[in-house]
């Protein structure tokens, strides 16, 4: 059972409440109603929890396999191959701590009856970021038909060309967020629609259209919130619809083909 608790969600890992940031459907599973947790704590050992929904007995079961390489602060299952998954995590060496992000394979031979042992994840490989900063997120392609994957530090979004039978990711692009100050990067969604060209993007106040093919910035919302723009989600079914949401307590509405406007507003919370 999960419940809010202090901005953070506290998941029950059987033996105690743990904390937990990230939650992500296993879309590769077409059989069967699965998702992924990963927990978030400074006191044990990190864990990725894999949750299966029997819908017709209200039944949850999950199992767990163990995430050796610290915090979750990000998790998101492949779309491609129901056994992998990327992870965003707060890595501390020789005291210093760094958000590193990697590709995982969910083991196959683990038992499931067996609640006492639990198995690591296998490390696939390491997606390199020492030049574009600390990650935040990483984002597989909407629909599997590549794999191709994005990912958002603080002030870059990177791409990499991810192959599955050498179990390497190569950097293939990245483009880095120019504006005054020292601007940070909240969010990125990627655009399910323009054959998945394009992402989104929310740093400050700010929403950022990218079309991925040349990395360059195609529409920009200034000032789309009064106040931190927290999320951002494009519609799946209508193209150029796209909803954000921010600290100050309002939800948008915007056609990306014009800008200047929001196509509605909700004001009807009084906290983020």
């Amino acid at each position: 059972m999960m419940s809010q608790c202090t901005g953070e969600k506290w998941y029950s890992a059987g033996t105690g409440r743990t904390p937990a940031r990230t939650i992500s459907a296993q879309t590769a599973e077409t059989e069967q109603i699965r998702f992924l947790v990963g927990t978030q704590s400074l006191r044990s050992e990190n864990q990725v929890h894999h949750i299966d929904f029997d819908d017709e007995s209200n039944v949850l079961n999950k199992n767990i396999f163990l995430h050796r390489d610290g915090e979750i602060w990000n998790l998101t299952a492949s779309t491609v191959d129901k056994n992998l998954l990327t992870t965003c995590y707060n890595k501390t060496s020789e005291s210093k701590a760094e958000m590193k992000a990697s590709i995982w394979r969910i083991p196959c031979d683990f038992d499931s009856s067996d609640d006492s042992s639990h198995s690591s994840l296998e490390l696939v490989c390491h997606l390199d970021n020492a030049d574009y900063g600390d990650m935040k997120s990483v984002l597989w392609h909407p629909t599997g038909d590549t794999t191709t994957l994005v990912g958002l530090t603080d002030s870059h979004i990177i791409t990499w060309d991810f192959d599955a039978s050498s179990s390497v990711a190569k950097v293939k692009d990245s483009t880095g967020l120019e504006s005054k100050g020292q601007p940070k990067f909240t969010c990125v969604r990627w655009n399910p629609h323009h054959n998945c060209t394009q992402v989104a993007t929310a740093n400050d106040s700010c929403i950022r259209g990218w079309d991925l093919r040349s990395m360059q910035q195609i529409y920009h919302i200034e000032n789309a919130h009064g106040q931190l723009v927290r999320d951002i989600d494009f519609n799946p079914n209508k193209q150029y619809y796209l909803v954000s949401c921010g600290d100050d307590c309002k939800i948008k509405f915007w056609d990306t083909r014009n800008t200047s406007e929001p196509l509605k507003v909700l004001s009807e919370h009084s906290h983020w």
